[in-house]
């Protein structure tokens, strides 16, 4: 036999042989396109090239099996095989020949037509041809040459296309190597295997790997690998249903919320000015008296009153439900606060303080003299020498935080500090001169005496003007003269209405505006807004008396001294003096 099975003498193929008319693996598309079979990488041959004549190598004839002459009609299609084949040599082996000829390569097919022999075949060199170029070379199979196909680790025999199967899937066992489909991750196969001395391993090599290195330890490594990844997966799944829960309870969920009135334990907390639902829910959740901020929230705008909880301090307990938080606040007992009511004299706040502080009597009036001036007056208070209290007038109306074991300096500086920004907002150096006084605290000192000498909001406006007409040296009913019984109450500290005519003449302080014209040295009380408001927009009627006909609310103005002395005969009708 010859290579690729073709029989003795010089006959050809068979039509009816399967390889009839093939020119080797893909020979008939490699002429039909001019294109190796072998994924069209170029074959490299020596210089020399062969020729053709007559069906022989060069002017000789090639002889195989003793003296007999077999001619090949189909000479390119054989060189061409010849040539896909040692291409397919050179790209398994990776070597390289430097101007050494091409190897044949002549295998055993079967006879009775089942294949290609498995068994080493022993192989008939043709004898040499002088002009052959690759004569002189040893056949690649024989001669002492390996044999690729013999060995344990042989490379499976190349197939006629007809006789090609698919390649069996492999058979994969409980823990299959990286190259059998398992991830290297899972595998634990931290040595690579691919850094063998023959990088193109075949087949056989693939089988064979998943014997390396033992089973027990690649056994442990998979069991790691998984455990970490259950840990992962269930950890994930946890945070996922963790939040959801929380998603949900914030969303549709009751607020969280303590049950009861609370515990024994107090807690005194304050509420800043101005602060919301929000803001009172998270300083007592901070305190510890609810439980959440959206519980109170809640509790707060289900009572018809919550909304009314105003600035302050608040006595409570710890571990409240809302809903009893709300009604404790709302309770003027558990208010740790003091509340300046507007027209409330300076020596009535010192008093409270005293009092919520649980203080000595006169501790805080005390400290007010003393550190008046740290307590953040304006730069215009305080300009008469004759004044009794530098902070008449200062401490604002308002509920400001005053629990025990505070300061009284800190409760009276947040006073004084409301009332600064407050008078800040209006133009007061602007509206003195526009209302011919002498500086912004005299307009404080008339807002003072509109305050504590009218009775309604409707009277403070026409108090107003009683009090700039007076103060005109020439109006032709009192000449400068103010004669208001409140500022001589302020400097006796009392609240008379009844005050004799001789007490009154005889008395010469500087607040006795009976006998002394014009304004007071200083306010007589602290004004609240809406007597602000009248002593910088008073009307324009021309009043001059007002008298309190019953001697509680009801006050009537006049223009002239004979209707102020109807208005004095109603007066002392009604109180029977």
């Amino acid at each position: 036999m010859t290579e690729y099975g073709r029989g003795e003498g010089s006959e050809p193929w068979h039509p009816e042989d399967p390889l009839y008319g093939d020119g080797g693996w893909e020979g008939q598309q490699a002429h039909a396109d001019q294109q190796s079979p072998y994924g069209g990488q170029p074959q490299h041959y020596p210089q020399q090239q062969p020729q053709y004549d007559n069906g022989g190598w060069g002017d000789g004839q090639q002889a195989a099996y003793g003296q007999a002459q077999q001619q090949y009609p189909q000479h390119d299609g054989q060189y061409d095989q010849h040539q896909q084949y040692s291409q397919q040599q050179y790209d398994q082996h990776q070597q390289q020949y430097d101007q050494q000829a091409y190897q044949s390569q002549q295998q055993s097919y079967d006879q009775n037509g089942n294949g290609w022999a498995t068994g080493t075949q022993a192989q008939v060199p043709y004898p040499a041809d002088p002009s052959d170029p690759y004569g002189q070379q040893a056949a690649a199979y024989g001669a002492g040459q390996q044999d690729y196909y013999g060995s344990p680790d042989a490379y499976p025999p190349p197939e006629p296309p007809s006789r090609r199967q698919a390649e069996p899937e492999p058979q994969i066992d409980w823990d299959p190597g990286p190259d059998q489909g398992e991830h290297a991750f899972f595998a634990g196969d931290d040595d690579s295997e691919d850094d063998s001395d023959d990088p193109k391993g075949g087949r056989g090599d693939r089988r064979g790997r998943g014997d390396k290195g033992g089973k027990g330890g690649k056994k442990r490594k998979s069991g790691c690998a998984c455990l970490v990844v259950l840990l992962v997966f269930g950890g994930g799944t946890a945070g996922v249903g963790y939040f959801g829960y929380q998603f949900y309870q914030n969303r549709f969920g009751a607020a969280p919320d303590y049950a009861g009135d609370g515990t024994s334990q107090m807690v005194t907390v304050q509420v800043p000015k101005g602060a919301g639902g929000y803001a009172i829910g998270r300083l007592l959740k901070d305190a510890g008296v609810v439980k959440s901020v959206d519980a109170f929230v809640s509790a707060q705008e289900q009572n018809p009153k919550g909304k009314a909880i105003q600035a302050g301090a608040y006595l409570l307990k710890k571990e409240m439900s809302a809903e009893s938080a709300v009604v404790m606040m709302l309770d003027p007992k558990s208010q740790n606060n003091v509340q300046v009511v507007p027209g409330i004299r300076n020596i009535a706040v010192y008093k409270r303080i005293d009092e919520k502080l649980d203080l000595a009597s006169g501790t805080t009036r005390k400290i007010a003299e003393k550190k008046y001036k740290s307590l953040g007056l304006p730069s215009w208070a305080n300009d008469n020498e004759d004044i009794k209290d530098p902070l008449e007038g200062f401490l604002y109306p308002g509920t400001y935080p005053a629990a025990k074991g505070m300061k009284p300096e800190t409760v009276l500086k947040e006073m004084v500090t409301q009332a600064a920004e407050t008078y800040g907002k209006y133009d007061l150096e602007a509206k003195a001169k526009a209302l011919k006084l002498d500086s912004p605290l005299q307009v404080i000192t008339v807002a003072s005496l509109v305050e504590a000498e009218g009775k309604t909001e409707d009277d403070y406006r026409k108090m107003a003007e009683v009090v700039y007409n007076r103060l005109n040296l020439a109006n032709p009913e009192t000449y400068g003269l103010l004669q208001f019984d409140s500022t001589f109450n302020y400097l006796k500290n009392e609240s008379d209405i009844r005050i004799s005519e001789s007490e009154i003449k005889s008395n010469k302080d500087p607040y006795n505006t009976y006998t002394n014209k014009g304004l007071p040295p200083g306010p007589i009380d602290n004004p609240g807004d809406v007597a602000l408001k009248a002593a910088l927009n008073p009307t324009d009627d021309g009043w001059y008396y007002f008298v309190a006909t019953d001697g509680v609310k009801t006050t009537e103005f006049a223009k002239t001294h004979a209707e102020f002395l109807r208005l004095k005969d109603k007066f002392d009708a009604s109180t029977g003096s």
